[in-house]
């Protein structure tokens, strides 16, 4: 027969059992089924704005750079970087010894080539035609007096009194005078021959374009404004030696600027003229320009490593601070939707072509499909499935899952 004490013993035993396996049970449930903080937004109405960036480089609208016209020294610099100029301002002057010795050089050989061409056109050079003139002289003088003997012989051959060879020596005499009448008359006509005046036109031509030429160079060595604006680079020094073609100063107006920039060939179907742009320099991150898409790309072209479209940017405020040859950041609004209901970009998730969010209803989960319009960087524009005020979950604090019933604790 079982003992009293025992007996009690058992059954305490198994009542501490019972409530020790009722609060592992409890605590398993309550653990299982407790709310997941959440974070949440509010749909609420709001300017939308969509936009694209990128970088870009600045250049003047009106740019003037000057060139050394020869090998030289810079004898004087008139300006200093930064100056404001006005047009026909004298800027540089460079050495003129060596263009003036060009000018001298090319004008001589103009002036030859113009006497050559001028002796080719009367017949030779004025001395030349005086021996030509002599030698004819001398010639139609020998002609005279071999016809004067001729006669004379034929007349003492008609009184027996000269032989028949005798007339016959002295016709020879004659034939041969006006024969080198005649051939000194040819060559004085037809001394040069119509290619060779072409030829002499053509070297007088060239010695013309070179003296031209070489006046211009020495023109250049005065190098003056061609339009009001501000001297934006000064890469040489007085007295500095320069090549030819050597770049001596750039000018620009500093208030007439635009923008080169390339986007990304996604981005391209987005942009038109007209579209606003802001514009930020990093090395005055506090300062920002604006502007507006003056040429939007028509074509894709190879940039590097990526696939772009040139566009084109006025800068609507340039005020002299922002310089040429700078990279900037251009930020375009392709889009703006005043006013509508959206709600962080955050809450949106995307099931294949569906898009939905988590609508929290009585601190659970409600899986609510949406419709979207605009989509920005940080918001979207939702046109059905929400209204103004819905609480919607943006993420779980902890490593939980967003589902749809989950019971979850809002979190502010």
């Amino acid at each position: 027969m079982a003992q009293p004490g025992k007996s009690k013993t058992r059954v305490w035993l198994w009542i501490t059992l019972a409530v020790v396996a009722i609060i592992i049970a409890i605590y398993a449930y309550s653990h299982s089924h407790s709310a997941v903080p959440v974070r949440t937004a509010r749909v609420a109405h709001e300017d939308l704005v969509s936009t694209v960036s990128t970088n870009g480089k600045v250049e003047p609208v009106q740019d003037f750079q000057a060139h050394a016209p020869a090998p030289g020294v810079v004898s004087k610099l008139y300006v200093h970087l930064g100056e404001h100029v006005t047009k026909n301002q004298q800027l540089i002057r460079m050495d003129s010894s060596e263009a003036a010795s060009r000018v001298a050089a090319a004008q001589a050989s103009m002036l030859s080539s113009s006497a050559a061409l001028q002796n080719m056109q009367h017949g030779g050079s004025q001395e030349e035609r005086l021996a030509e003139n002599a030698d004819l002289a001398a010639a139609q003088a020998e002609l005279k007096s071999a016809t004067a003997s001729l006669s004379s012989l034929q007349t003492l051959q008609s009184k027996g009194a000269a032989s028949a060879n005798e007339v016959a020596a002295a016709q020879q005499r004659v034939a041969a005078a006006q024969a080198k009448i005649d051939q000194i008359q040819t060559r004085e006509r037809s001394r040069y021959a119509p290619s060779d005046l072409a030829a002499q036109r053509a070297q007088l031509a060239q010695a013309r374009s070179a003296l031209t030429a070489a006046q211009s160079s020495y023109a250049s060595v005065d190098v003056r404004a061609p339009f009001a604006g501000t001297v934006y680079a000064l890469p040489v020094a007085q007295y500095d030696f320069v090549q030819a073609g050597e770049a001596l100063l750039n000018i620009a107006d500093l208030n007439r600027l635009q923008i080169r920039a390339y986007f990304d060939e996604p981005e391209i179907g987005k942009l038109a003229a007209g579209q606003p742009v802001r514009i930020v320099w990093d090395a005055k991150p506090n300062q920002e320009w604006h502007g507006h898409i003056i040429q939007a790309p028509t074509t894709v072209i190879t940039y590097g490593t990526r696939n772009v479209g040139e566009c084109l940017i006025s800068v609507d405020d340039a005020d002299g601070a922002l310089l040429p040859n700078t990279n900037v950041t251009v930020r375009v609004t392709t889009l703006q939707r005043p006013d509508v209901l959206s709600l962080p970009r955050e809450a949106l998730h995307t099931e294949g072509n569906s898009n939905f969010v988590f609508k929290i209803v009585n601190n659970k989960l409600v899986r609510t499909p949406v419709q979207l319009g605009v989509v920005s960087l940080t918001r979207v524009e939702i046109t059905s499935g929400l209204q103004e005020g819905d609480l919607v979950a943006l993420g779980a604090t902890t490593e939980a899952d967003l589902t749809n019933g989950l019971q979850v604790k809002p979190l502010d």
